[in-house]
């Protein structure tokens, strides 16, 4: 299962390097580095091996992270996560929380500055970084054209792996044919996401619902990361609502709070609920 993610991420990996060059091989490298060596000084004190997750959790950290993001950030985030979103909860299986979005999250909230303006436009193996602001951003302050198109096909700012709407759509489907993501969370979350969006358009809310739908993080996350199978709900009808917890919170956080993305801040509320949901719906059963 883990193989088959990593499989679905690496069409994600070449494009961004395209867009991004050295700056993504060193970050890749220091994420790798620290997640692999904090996992293996972990597992090697109750005779364990690495995991083949530690290479999912580094890959969807460095593909999360603002391409300007520095590489002790970064160390510092991947080594957070994996020790404290995964290993002390006893390793792989046991984690209650995605450990990609607990490392981060904590840098995000630790080093605000750098993470909220690490932007820059992609092309030319980011030879020429000319540093600029996400969709998110200027949507959030009423500026800015948005191409659709340009959108759709990864062409503009914002983390080093979200913006290729179209690779991850082919992975979305990917993961759904194999069996290794849950349709129901990647339906429920993005569909949650669109109604209530739409719902805030129509409230004058919210400017451009299409945009603030391609714009950010959510269709990255949601097929990613909302459906992590260790800390997703285990019960299949208790996917719907986890989805729809996610893709809620997302546009709340993006539209009435500080912080102009929130799908990191979903997954983590999502995950401190998912056990609930399960029992709650096994208890319903039992009535």
């Amino acid at each position: 299962m883990m193989r088959r993610v990593l499989y679905a991420l690496t069409p994600i990996y070449l494009f961004s390097l395209y867009f991004y060059g050295v700056k993504l091989v060193i970050l890749s490298i220091v994420v790798f580095a620290g997640g692999i060596l904090t996992e293996y000084i972990m597992e090697k004190r109750v005779n364990k091996k690495v995991s083949e997750a530690v290479l999912v959790t580094s890959l969807l950290f460095v593909l999360s992270l603002p391409p300007l993001t520095p590489w002790w950030i970064a160390l510092t985030g991947i080594i957070f996560g994996v020790l404290f979103g995964k290993e002390v909860f006893g390793g792989f299986g046991r984690n209650p929380f995605n450990p990609a979005i607990v490392g981060r999250l904590f840098i995000y909230i630790t080093f605000p500055n750098i993470m909220t303006y690490g932007w820059m436009e992609p092309g030319n193996f980011g030879i020429n970084a000319i540093t600029t602001a996400t969709p998110l951003k200027l949507m959030r302050s009423g500026e800015g054209i948005f191409d659709v198109f340009k959108m759709f096909f990864g062409f503009r700012a914002g983390s080093i792996g979200e913006s290729f709407i179209f690779l991850i759509i082919l992975a979305a489907i990917y993961l759904i044919y194999t069996k290794t993501a849950s349709w129901k969370i990647i339906l429920s979350t993005f569909f949650s996401a669109t109604i209530l969006t739409y719902l805030f358009y129509f409230s004058g809310f919210i400017n451009y619902p299409i945009q603030f739908l391609l714009s950010g993080s959510l269709l990255f996350v949601t097929v990613f990361m909302a459906t992590d199978p260790i800390s997703a709900p285990k019960n299949q009808m208790a996917h719907w609502y986890y989805g729809i917890l996610i893709g809620s919170v997302t546009v709340l956080i993006r539209t009435f709070s500080l912080f102009p993305e929130g799908t990191s801040f979903a997954i983590l509320l999502g995950n401190t609920f998912a056990p609930l949901m399960d029992e709650l719906i096994k208890n319903k059963k039992k009535i």
